[in-house]
């Protein structure tokens, strides 16, 4: 076993609690569906969280070409693995009844979650360019924007809890997100 594969376990596993949390959540809801009070704007988080884990992961693998480890550079990894697993916790309440509402939840969390999701984001700088220092992936030319841009809305879901906003975020996170992994990480994979 290599050094990369012994750490991609324990993160993997940190980041896999994340999904198994947003998912075990989703279900309930499903089982809940006509007594719970919805928000279809907490469900698209959710299902961002999801993407955004599954994202992270994969980059992951950019790292299974490094074969030195520092200890800084484990750390950042773990700490990104735990922020992910922080925001897909924040998202679902360990238990939560029958009538569980979901839009109060959301609204009473969102502090919390995009101050965790901001630090995700906050760690992807390091972590990106440290992948660049190392030779393990080239930095793509509009990381930058794409952080300030992550960055900035994210600040702004922080602290404005305009359910217009929101609801404009939660629609324009994923279709950003993904748009920005198709043009870069997706583009270099298939080079």
């Amino acid at each position: 076993m290599s050094l990369f594969e012994y750490l991609s376990v324990f993160l993997s596993v940190i980041m896999g609690l994340g999904v198994t949390h947003i998912l075990a959540g989703l279900s309930k809801t499903i089982h809940y569906r006509r007594s719970l009070k919805l928000s279809w704007v907490h469900t698209l988080w959710a299902i961002n969280i999801l993407i955004y884990i599954v994202i992270i992961w994969w980059g992951m693998f950019w790292w299974s070409k490094q074969v030195n480890w520092s200890f800084f550079e484990f750390l950042l990894l773990l700490l990104y693995a735990i922020a992910l697993f922080l925001a897909a916790s924040l998202l679902f309440p360990w238990d939560f009844s029958s009538d569980f509402d979901f839009e109060v939840h959301f609204n009473e969390t969102r502090v919390w979650f995009f101050a965790v999701f901001s630090f995700a984001w906050c760690l992807d700088i390091p972590e990106t360019v440290l992948k660049a220092e190392e030779g393990v992936r080239a930095l793509p030319q509009i990381y930058l924007a794409m952080i300030a841009v992550q960055l900035s809305l994210a600040a702004i879901a922080m602290f404005w809890s305009s359910l217009r906003y929101h609801k404009f975020y939660a629609v324009f996170w994923p279709a950003f997100t993904v748009g920005y992994v198709s043009f870069t990480t997706l583009a270099a994979i298939a080079s």
